[in-house]
């Protein structure tokens, strides 16, 4: 074994011991959040410091087709410089030998971060907050469905067989009886979360047929962004071994409620340890205030980064657990903005419930908390706290993606937090993807116009 393993995590070093490791994966995130990389013989791992990958990775659009956002230069291609971060060294279990897997950073050639990456995006934001003598801690929740195998996309997604032979039925949320319907699915789902080192904080039984919800332990962004990264992958393959699919499509069964990405976020004082949502008698803060109001002036100028593609927008529906505005409100599961239920004041928390379980983990909490700080900065003044259903309130959360790709290029403050070449790369891919949706002709054109115009 070779020496750079001694130093290594102690689940990866538990899930290599005593065995010959043959193989690590070097992977990133690109846009939507999917790996991309290397895979390398161990030993050759060993004795390389970096590898290279072209920036066009960061290019592409969900469809594999390419956008023109290379800049000035051109469509070049050109090589940047990946650096492992070791302390993301996790197993890959699902492959057929025994195989780690690590986050690698993207540089340039004169080692400046890759604007564009997704892990640089979030890095770059947490920092704003930690110049400020600020430690942001966030908990993001996971829902998505198990759904029935699904090779032809004219096809509609149907529920998965459970093990009593029945198909997963909706309206069950917290039923234990539905969680056991996927017991063999959950059961490699446990297991592939503990041979990687990430602690599970519960699954549910969310309302929707074949729908669970993995609740995560609240900590520092970038490794909570890490974990859900590869939770998405662990749980697909975990579906894949019981002949069914995962998916984090917002909404991919039109009867049933859609997939969110709830996110909760806090921030401490870096001296002290202190929630800075809460005051020295418990009370609410200033600061806690002004997140929440830059989470309702900002969030709609960053929903093209939260709800990244034109299914996202299918989610948004009143009365079907996903909010239709920014009102805020404690203990209530219909605005968009909650304040959660906590044991004491340490725990004051800001839960945004708008966030898609189809965006990029990296994005969609970089978003979040780029809303919250420029209400700290801003020192903006939220609504009053909302009373009552907010589902009969009105809709002021854009409703497609045209429209919020609009939002996203006027918000230049948030290009600021975000930065600009970010900004410019992640529109044009968008804007891209959604020319592409547009040429995609629907059953629903077919079966009502094709005769009827």
């Amino acid at each position: 074994m070779a020496d750079w393993t001694k130093n290594l995590p102690e689940a990866a070093r538990t899930y290599i011991e005593g065995r010959r490791l043959d193989e690590v994966e070097c992977i990133i995130s690109d846009l939507p959040g999917i790996a991309r990389g290397k895979a390398v013989p161990a030993k050759i791992f060993a004795r390389q410091k970096v590898f290279h990958l072209p920036d066009s990775i960061f290019f592409q659009t969900i469809t594999g087709d390419w956008s023109e956002a290379a800049g000035q230069e051109g469509f070049i291609e050109r090589d940047m410089v990946l650096r492992p971060d070791m302390s993301t060294a996790t197993a890959a279990p699902w492959t057929g030998d025994w195989t780690l897997q690590v986050i690698h950073d993207a540089f340039d050639r004169n080692g400046t971060p890759i604007p564009y990456s997704p892990r640089n995006v979030l890095k770059r934001v947490v920092s704003l907050f930690n110049e400020k003598g600020w430690k942001p801690i966030v908990a993001p929740e996971l829902e998505f469905y198990l759904v029935a195998r699904n090779l032809d996309p004219a096809e509609k997604i149907k529920p998965m067989m459970g093990r009593s032979g029945r198909p997963a039925a909706a309206r069950q949320a917290y039923s234990m009886t539905a969680v056991d319907e996927f017991g063999p699915v959950i059961d490699d789902i446990y297991d592939f979360a503990e041979a990687l080192g990430l602690e599970i904080d519960g699954i549910t039984q969310e309302g929707g047929a074949g729908q669970l919800e993995i609740n995560l332990a609240h900590g520092d962004p970038v490794e909570l962004a890490d974990a859900v990264f590869h939770f998405k992958r662990l749980i697909r393959e975990a579906a894949l071994r019981h002949d069914c699919f995962a998916t984090f499509m917002a909404k991919p069964i039109a009867e049933e409620p859609g997939s969110a990405m709830h996110i909760h976020h806090s921030i401490l004082d870096q001296e002290t340890g202190l929630n800075i949502f809460s005051g020295p008698q418990g009370g609410d803060t200033d600061a806690f205030f002004h997140f929440i109001g830059g989470l309702q002036a900002h969030l709609p100028s960053v929903t093209a980064m939260i709800a990244p593609y034109v299914n996202s927008y299918r989610r948004y529906v009143p009365d079907n657990a996903a909010p239709i505005n920014l009102e805020w409100a404690r203990d209530n599961r219909t605005t968009g903005i909650r304040i959660p239920l906590s044991d004491n004041p340490k725990g004051r928390r800001v839960e945004n419930r708008l966030a898609g379980m189809d965006c990029n983990p990296y994005l969609g909490i970089a978003a979040s908390l780029a809303a919250g700080y420029l209400g700290m900065m801003q020192e903006t003044r939220p609504s009053a706290q909302f009373r009552g259903d907010a589902y009969a309130g009105g809709e002021v959360i854009p409703r497609d993606l045209a429209t919020a790709l609009d939002l996203f290029d006027e918000a230049k403050d948030m290009h600021e937090i975000l930065g600009a070449d970010f900004a410019r790369v992640y529109s044009i891919v968008k804007r891209t993807e959604y020319q592409e949706f547009l040429q995609v002709i629907s059953p629903w054109e077919r079966e009502h116009l094709l005769l009827n115009v």
